[in-house]
């Protein structure tokens, strides 16, 4: 069984508000991969995540953008789905409510509220000032820490997730080697941790547009071996997959993609 114990050297700039990134300690699963991160190092990694997703802004901890059928909640942007909703996209916010439980004091509407309340964009932005929207947004703002913690064990999980869909010793052997030649290079635990929060795993089955899925395993099959540049060669296997999601997508997503690769373009820099 491999261990790997990365500890990585960030500089962590202000965060563009306020918030409190005493971290609680990362409940590490018994797998092949383990991540050490100081406090510094995994706010930092979350500022980027929240810049990435929100501009680093409070008002974009609770959106509803324009196109989608979902709420994107948090400064991981987790999808919460409305009642008789089932999109290709694997819904996030539920777990991390679960997670948010176990250490802080929730709402009393969101620890039982399934689906999200809205039914659509319109309804969402109506009640955009009401006591629901209100406590969902100082929700999001005050547990940013355990946020940041709950995308990070994200990641720690997914490996194995992406294996096991693998038969061909081959392939697994690829995607493995390619995942650790990432987490250890410069900026890697970032690019790793912010793409499974981005585009997920991509191992479930809905999450596929005309049999092909665009998510960090097939991110880590798109990667050549043997190239001198890892970080580089890794932005440039997420820019291909991404192409090819537009390229397959049902409906119009061209007006994502512009964004999605100025996002990938962060991997290959400190």
């Amino acid at each position: 069984m491999k261990k790997v114990l990365l500890l990585l050297l960030l500089w962590m700039p202000p965060l563009a508000v306020s918030a409190d990134l005493s971290l609680p300690p990362l409940m590490t699963p018994a797998n092949d991969f383990e991540i050490q991160l100081s406090e510094s190092e995994a706010a930092e990694i979350g500022r980027r995540i929240w810049q990435n997703e929100g501009a680093g802004k409070v008002e974009n901890l609770v959106v509803w953008n324009r196109g989608e059928d979902f709420p994107s909640l948090g400064i991981g942007h987790f999808i919460w789905y409305p009642k008789g909703v089932e999109g290709p996209f694997v819904e996030s916010f539920p777990a991390l409510l679960n997670h948010l439980q176990q250490s802080v004091a929730v709402p009393v509407w969101l620890t039982n509220a399934g689906d999200a309340p809205w039914s659509n964009r319109d309804e969402f932005y109506n009640a955009i000032n009401s006591w629901r929207v209100h406590e969902l947004r100082e929700l999001m703002q005050k547990t940013i820490a355990q946020q940041i913690a709950f995308i990070i064990k994200r990641l720690e999980g997914a490996l194995p997730k992406m294996l096991a869909t693998l038969e061909d010793e081959v392939q697994r052997r690829h995607v493995e080697q390619q995942f650790y030649r990432v987490a250890q290079s410069s900026n890697g635990i970032y690019a790793l941790i912010d793409y499974v929060n981005f585009k997920g795993e991509g191992v479930s089955h809905k999450e596929r547009y005309r049999g092909e899925g665009w998510g960090l395993l097939q991110l880590l099959q798109a990667m050549r071996s043997g190239t001198h540049d890892t970080m580089a060669e890794y932005a440039r296997a997420a820019d291909e997959v991404l192409t090819r999601r537009v390229a397959n997508a049902p409906r119009d997503e061209s007006r994502w993609l512009a964004g999605w690769r100025k996002r990938v373009q962060t991997y290959g820099s400190k």
